[in-house]
């Protein structure tokens, strides 16, 4: 049986990512949209981690945690855009079994580090407003290395488990996976035996690496609200809010569909809404990150203001 496996695993090379529509005129459209949203996300989040590095005001703990997620998220996108366009102007979508399984690790490097962030982010903001005599303490240099060292630290377990408990079954065609890059619910469908374990595998990984950083990230808003009400100024108060909702609107839409794709039975599998759904995690999210975190930022807009002011001046 072990050597059947064996067989069944080397008789596939390559698959054959379908990606989205067949139509030539809808696959030029899309690949204008995503190319322009791609460009815009590099050019976004790259500006915000060039503005941090710059501006030494910018360097404290809130915006260090954010030059990273920026980081995170242009190398998140790229984990997968360029094969997307790539495939929609070229008739041969396919990818070896060896850049699969590089791919799929990649990315589930960078979406663990990712749900990471976001909680970090958000024990960042609930120390700044709740504990603000105690944040240099609470958010020293070390801890926060610490912080972002166990975040890798957990992504790069996560990750790895997800992919060698996919990529160890045997494939045996059919290998097309309907989907954009080779993501662990997709490539299972393609497996050669029973996935239940997998399944199970995955909804505890999921709980983990999803629903608890998802609670973390909520306890810590529900604290913040807290003390955002106490404020007595209603104009303090509507502002704190504002930041604070915009902030829970990218994390919603980063989780959400995380979690239904992630821990949802394989009963529920639905290749076409799994496409939607991963372009709100890995594209989407990327591409409002900058919007919601940074450029609402009167620190940042300041120090962009500053950088052209001394080009300015430099010529």
């Amino acid at each position: 049986m072990q050597s059947l496996g064996k067989e069944n695993h080397s008789s596939v090379s390559e698959f054959i990512l379908l990606g989205f529509s067949s139509e030539s005129q809808v696959r030029m459209a899309l690949f204008t949209f995503f190319l322009l949203l791609y460009l815009i996300t590099l050019l976004g989040n790259g500006l915000i981690t060039t503005l941090i590095y710059l501006d030494s005001h910018l360097h404290t703990p809130m915006y260090f945690f954010l030059s990273i997620l920026s980081m995170v998220d242009m190398s998140y996108v790229t984990t997968t855009v360029p094969q997307m366009l790539v495939n929609m102007v070229c008739p041969r979508r396919t990818i070896s079994w060896g850049a699969c399984i590089v791919q799929m690790f990649i990315f589930l490097v960078l979406g663990i580090a990712e749900c990471v962030l976001y909680a970090i982010m958000a024990y960042d903001r609930y120390v700044t407003i709740c504990f603000p005599l105690h944040y240099t303490l609470l958010m020293s240099c070390p801890i926060c290395i610490k912080m972002v060292t166990v975040c890798w630290s957990i992504s790069i377990a996560g990750a790895l488990v997800y992919t060698v408990f996919t990529m160890h079954l045997p494939y045996c065609g059919p290998q097309k996976i309907n989907h954009f890059f080779c993501e662990v619910p997709a490539v299972l469908k393609l497996a050669c035996a029973d996935t239940s374990f997998n399944d199970r595998l995955d909804f505890i990984l999921g709980f983990i690496l999803l629903l608890v950083p998802l609670s973390l990230i909520l306890a810590s808003y529900l604290r913040i609200f807290g003390s955002i009400f106490r404020i007595r100024s209603s104009q303090g108060r509507l502002k704190s809010i504002s930041t604070c909702a915009s902030h829970i609107t990218v994390v919603t839409m980063f989780y959400a569909p995380a979690m239904i794709m992630y821990m949802r039975p394989s009963s529920w599998y639905d290749p076409e809404r799994d496409k939607k759904l991963a372009l709100f995690y890995n594209v989407v999210s990327a591409f409002l990150n900058p919007i919601i975190y940074s450029l609402r930022n009167k620190d940042v807009k300041m120090a962009f203001l500053k950088v052209l002011g001394d080009r300015g001046t430099a010529q």
